[in-house]
């Protein structure tokens, strides 16, 4: 699709239009119509298209058989199973989403570049929920390389892994498991007292829990666990929980702190 616009142009009214201008001033700026404004935002902003002069399909590596980047797949393949969806637009657009905490900007910045690594030229965009962030990039292929998309919620439906997202997990467990406990997962403080020499004392120990309503996002996670040798147990029949000690540590060094 040409521009009939200088290309100047349309990436001056789409920088101004990222910093939050109004459309009828956007329009009025450039000298163009206030249409004209919506369908850029509409191309470039919603739907993640590449700006240029041209639009060229991104390939994708399920159906053109082209590189993936593995580890950000991993990654962002944990945090689908976590808090992602995929929802269908026009013309066989999907939109990946991930709702994440506003509070934790450096995962929010880190999931555009997840997005944009296993996407090339993807273009994320983000959105305000309350107390959520949610980014969204567009693209046809992301049932192709998330297959475990489907009607309803995923705690309703099987969700298994193809065997090549299994040798990528296999390949990348550290990544898969910070998507998984970054989105679903918490480290909390808990404490308990025990009484030595006659004295009751109150201790503090570090946890990671990871909290989601399929039994199978939960088996996922074990099983990841079991691949890097962190010991873990389940809680309660939604929580699986790392508690030793030395495990808590190897979890902290493998995925860092959510921030």
């Amino acid at each position: 699709m040409a521009h009939v616009r200088p290309l100047a142009t349309v990436e001056s009214a789409l920088r101004d239009s990222d910093a939050g201008m109004r459309d009828a001033d956007n329009a009025a700026k450039h000298g163009v119509s206030l249409k004209t404004i919506r369908r850029w935002r509409r191309l470039y902003q919603r739907r993640g298209l590449p700006r240029g002069q041209q639009h060229t399909s991104v390939q994708c590596p399920i159906c053109d058989h082209v590189e993936l980047d593995t580890a950000a797949y991993a990654e962002l393949l944990g945090w689908y199973l976590g808090d992602g969806h995929i929802s269908q637009g026009r013309r066989g657009v999907f939109s990946l989403h991930v709702i994440n905490d506003e509070k934790y900007s450096d995962d929010n910045r880190r999931l555009r570049v997840l997005m944009s690594s296993v996407k090339p030229g993807g273009r994320p965009h983000t959105r305000n929920a309350p107390g959520a962030v949610i980014t969204t990039v567009s693209w046809r292929h992301w049932p192709c390389l998330f297959p475990q998309h489907g009607p309803g919620r995923k705690h309703e439906r099987p969700i298994v892994l193809e065997e090549w997202q299994r040798q990528i997990v296999e390949a990348h467990p550290g990544p898969f498991l910070r998507g998984l406990f970054h989105s679903d997962g918490c480290r909390v403080l808990n404490s308990t007292t025990r009484t030595v020499a006659g004295e009751v004392r109150r201790y503090h120990y570090p946890r990671w829990q990871f909290s989601n309503a399929s039994a199978d996002i939960r088996e996922l996670c074990c099983w990841a666990l079991d691949l890097v040798g962190i010991a873990w147990r389940q809680s309660n029949p939604r929580v699986v929980s790392v508690s030793r000690r030395e495990a808590v540590a190897a979890l902290d060094a493998l995925i860092g702190p959510k921030s």
